[in-house]
């Protein structure tokens, strides 16, 4: 049986801070400005509507604002076109925002800017990409909660 020996904690620590400027260097908020007009919070927004309404407490507990927050970028949105309000079927006080055909247009655009692979990414070849595919998917399946 071969052991192999733990990984030095500062290749670990020089690894995981590569990993984390990479991703965070994929900045997608100019091409979602460029093609929706709007920002990457909004976005995200959109795209949990997608799942169905949500009420301004659940829209702001999703996004982590507080409710009045949460109210003006609804508002925002709802200017726009890309959501609309409804009453609540259970009580009139409270509303449920619901995505428009536009905004789910906007939510699967937005989507599709966010999923998009970065040149750094597709230039690999075939047999580096598969390794990498293979490792982060050993990294996802072994993670434990925080």
């Amino acid at each position: 049986m071969t052991t192999r020996s733990a990984t030095p904690p500062d290749t670990a620590s020089r690894v995981w801070t590569a990993l984390h400027e990479f991703v965070t260097g994929q900045d997608r908020r100019r091409a979602l400005h460029a093609a929706l007009d709007l920002g990457p919070a909004k976005v995200e927004l959109l795209i949990k509507l997608t799942d169905g309404p949500m009420t301004l407490r659940e829209i702001a507990r999703a996004v982590d604002v507080d409710p009045p927050a949460a109210t003006v970028g609804v508002d925002k949105l709802e200017a726009r076109g890309l959501v609309h309000r409804t009453p609540h079927p259970d009580d009139n006080r409270r509303k449920l925002v619901h995505l428009t055909d536009a905004g789910r247009d906007a939510a699967q655009r937005g989507q599709a800017i966010l999923n998009e692979p970065p040149p750094a990414l597709t230039n690999l070849d075939s047999d580096d990409l598969a390794r990498l595919d293979e490792i982060l998917t050993r990294l996802q399946t072994n993670r434990r909660p925080l």
